[in-house]
C-alpha cells in the first residue's frame, strides 16, 4: 500500500517538472529583436522623407509660373520684362546724353565769352556741341535779315526754332518711362485677374475650395502685382529725376540763346 503510494508520488513529481522546464525555457529565451529593428530603422525613413520634401520643387513660385508655360502668363511676363529693361536702357542713356550737354555748358562758360570775337569762341566748341549749333544759327541770322521782320525779332526766331529743336531730342525716350509708370501697374494687375480667375476655374472643377486648388493661382496672382509694381515704381522715379535735369539744362539753353541775341543785335546796331 505504501509502495503504491510512492509510485503515484513519483509520477506527480515527474510530470511537474516535465512541464515546469519547458515554462522557464521559454521565460529565459531572448526577446525578438524585431521591434529593435523596426525602431532603428524609423529614424533613417524620417531622413529620406526629409531629404525627399526638401528636394521638393515650390509650386508656388516664379519658377513654377515659368515652367508651366502658360501663354496668357508668359504674354505678361514678357511685357514686363520689356518695360523694365527698356526703362534702365532709356534712363542711363539720357543720363549719359545730360552729362554730356552739362559739360558742354561749362566750356560755353569757360571759353566761348572769353574769346576775343564771336567766330573765335564758335570754334572753341565742339562741333557736336548744342551750344555751337545755336551760336551759328543766330551768326547766320543776323548776316541774313530780312525787310519784313526786325533784326531782333529774326534772330529770336532762329534761336527759338534751334531750342525747340534742342529740347525735343533732350525730351526723346523720356515718354516711355511716363508710359511705363502709368501702364506697368495695369499689365501686371492683369495677371492678378487672371491668376484669380484660374484659382475660381479650379474650386469649381475640384467642386471643393481647398488650400491646394487655391493656393498656386493666388499665388501666381501675387507675383503678378509685385513685377507690375517692380517695372512700374522706378520708372516714374527716374522720370521726374530726368524731367528735373532737363529743366536745368533747358534754363541754360535759354540763357545761352538770350545772351547770344543781345550781343547779336548791339553788334549790328553799331
Amino acid at each position: 500500500m505504501i509502495s503504491k503510494k510512492l509510485t503515484i508520488a513519483a509520477a506527480f513529481v515527474l510530470l511537474t517538472g516535465l512541464s515546469v522546464g519547458p515554462a522557464q525555457a521559454q521565460a529565459t529565451a531572448p526577446a525578438p529583436t524585431a521591434p529593435a529593428a523596426a525602431s532603428t530603422a524609423a529614424p533613417g525613413q524620417q531622413v529620406v522623407k526629409a531629404a525627399a520634401a526638401a528636394e521638393k520643387k515650390n509650386p508656388y513660385g516664379l519658377m513654377h509660373i515659368i515652367e508651366q508655360k502658360n501663354p496668357v502668363s508668359m504674354s505678361i511676363l514678357t511685357i514686363l520684362a520689356i518695360m523694365s529693361i527698356g526703362t534702365w536702357y532709356v534712363f542711363f542713356v539720357k543720363f549719359f546724353e545730360q552729362n554730356k550737354i552739362l559739360g558742354q555748358a561749362k566750356t560755353v562758360e569757360r571759353r566761348f565769352w572769353t574769346s576775343g570775337s564771336l567766330n573765335e569762341g564758335i570754334e572753341k566748341l565742339p562741333k557736336n556741341s548744342v551750344f555751337r549749333g545755336l551760336a551759328e544759327a543766330g551768326v547766320k541770322a543776323s548776316q541774313g535779315g530780312t525787310t519784313l521782320v526786325g533784326l531782333s525779332d529774326w534772330i529770336g526766331m532762329s534761336l527759338s526754332r534751334q531750342l525747340e529743336d534742342a529740347n525735343s531730342k533732350l525730351a526723346g525716350g523720356v515718354t516711355w518711362l511716363a508710359s511705363v509708370g502709368s501702364v506697368a501697374p495695369f499689365v501686371g494687375l492683369f495677371g492678378t485677374v487672371w491668376g484669380i480667375l484660374q484659382a475660381l476655374i479650379a474650386i469649381g472643377v475640384a467642386g471643393q475650395a481647398s488650400i491646394d486648388k487655391v493656393a498656386g493661382p493666388v499665388g501666381e496672382a501675387l507675383i503678378m502685382t509685385a513685377i507690375g509694381l517692380f517695372a512700374a515704381v522706378p520708372a516714374v522715379l527716374l522720370y521726374n529725376f530726368l524731367i528735373r535735369r532737363n529743366k536745368v539744362i533747358g534754363e541754360k539753353f535759354r540763357g545761352f540763346a538770350g545772351d547770344l541775341q543781345t550781343y547779336l543785335i548791339s553788334k549790328g546796331s553799331k
